[in-house]
């Protein structure tokens, strides 16, 4: 017997019964960005391996060991992409686009990173994103924060907090660098491999550490917010006084350094106790010079990412998996004239009825059967078309929620009737 077939660990099926709730959060979601004016971009699931590298940086762990990479036949490495704003920055640069002015745009699409798969961390994950080209001010980092704001109570999410923190510009991060390695030096003998590995190539990173045993050395070394050149520390205040305006609480977390070198200014994180050691469901901030640093011109930007795995995860555990109701029918054709019969109503119905969702039995059984998928279903109505119904040019409704009784009807009486019961 052959070896039964199964998904690769970490990438997963999304099912039939899963399918509605998530397109209607992607509904959701993406119609709030519309409504902000930021326009949909998609982009390759591969790329080359050095638009990640020159991107996301060298030192990360995402480049250095979870990157799914190959080789082509003529040599050139190629990867599947394990984040979005790499991608949409070569996008930018290849088509020219910050030559025609602010660009808002927002993407969506499944990313691959090889690590080990747990609960809210998988092989293949999926994220939607919002990107800005082309602002300085700090204004269209506190308009990210506001669509989000938007898209938490659009989903009536709760126990979610907003943390930010400045990583100031290139210059005052390796001022701050050199001090925060000489003070991890004098103290190696309390850093994890993790950290000693980092303290050479991303020092910044062992901030983010959540070794425990850690804490209390991280907690006392030197904080980047003392060593920040003044412009940088302006457009963090300036930040900081949008979102008072705006009404938006955030805790400063000058831990948060975010896990790619391309970020500069403002980072930020929305985290959530209710998901355990997984609690970041959506993350972000500026990287003004990762465009020029890809080949293109100098243009600033600033971004953010949504996991929608984590995302649905936290939805569930929050009792708010909720899909609005949609009419449904399904149609019940008894004998071979009434399922012809019945492929001719269906398409009336999609016509006058676009909305709704429509079942029309292909199993060719009896009554009781259909009946039985029509609950199954979890139809609103049965629509009933037998001997009598097509003798009279009629067809039977019966309501299936405990609406009212069943009723024969002509065809156009019975689509005034699905129209009102909505």
């Amino acid at each position: 017997m052959s070896k039964k077939i199964q998904a690769i660990r970490g990438m997963n099926d999304l099912l039939p019964k899963d399918s509605a709730f998530w397109l209607s959060l992607e509904k959701t979601i993406f119609d709030l960005f519309i409504s902000y004016s930021y326009q949909n971009i998609r982009t390759p699931i591969v790329e080359k391996t050095d638009t990640f590298s020159r991107a996301i940086g060298g030192a990360t762990d995402i480049v250095e060991k979870e990157m799914y990479s190959w080789r082509e036949s003529g040599g050139e490495s190629l990867s599947l992409r394990p984040e979005g704003t790499a991608g949409c920055v070569r996008m930018m640069i290849e088509h020219n686009l910050p030559r025609e002015g602010i660009q808002k745009v927002f993407y969506q699409g499944a990313m691959f990173r090889h690590e080990r798969p747990q609960k809210g961390r998988y092989r293949q994950f999926h994220q939607v994103g919002l990107e800005v080209f082309g602002a300085t001010n700090v204004k269209a980092d506190a308009e990210l924060i506001m669509v989000m704001r938007a898209l938490w109570q659009a989903l009536g999410l709760k126990n979610i907090v907003l943390e930010i923190n400045t990583l100031g510009s290139s210059e005052a991060r390796a001022a701050y660098k050199k001090v925060l390695v000489a003070y991890f030096n004098q103290r190696k003998d309390r850093l994890d491999e993790g950290s000693l590995r980092r303290l050479n190539t991303n020092p910044l990173r062992i901030l983010d550490s959540k070794n425990k045993a850690m804490q209390s050395l991280i907690s006392n070394a030197p904080k980047l917010m003392d060593y920040l050149d003044k412009e940088s520390a302006q457009h963090f205040e300036q930040f900081k006084t949008y979102l008072d305006a705006l009404d938006i609480a955030y805790v400063v977390n000058t831990s948060l350094v975010r896990g790619l070198d391309y970020y500069n200014r403002t980072v930020f994180e929305w985290t959530t106790t209710d998901l355990g050691a997984q609690g970041t469901i959506c993350a972000g901030g500026r990287y003004d010079g990762l465009v020029e640093k890809m080949g293109g011109i100098p243009t600033p930007a600033v971004g953010l990412a949504i996991g929608l795995e984590r995302l649905v995860l936290l939805l569930e555990a929050q009792n708010l998996m909720t899909v609005e109701s949609t009419l449904s029918i399904y149609l019940v054709a008894l004998g071979e004239k009434a399922q012809i019969k019945s492929m001719q109503i269906a398409s009336t119905l999609h016509d006058t009825l676009p909305n709704a969702i429509l079942y029309n039995d292909i199993t060719l059984g009896n009554s009781k059967n259909q009946f039985k998928r029509a609950d199954k279903a979890k139809a609103h109505f049965a629509l009933i078309l037998g001997e009598e119904e097509l003798n009279n040019n009629q067809v039977s409704i019966k309501p299936l929620k405990g609406q009212g009784a069943q009723q024969t009807m002509d065809l156009e009486e019975a689509i005034k009737y699905f129209k009102e019961s909505k």
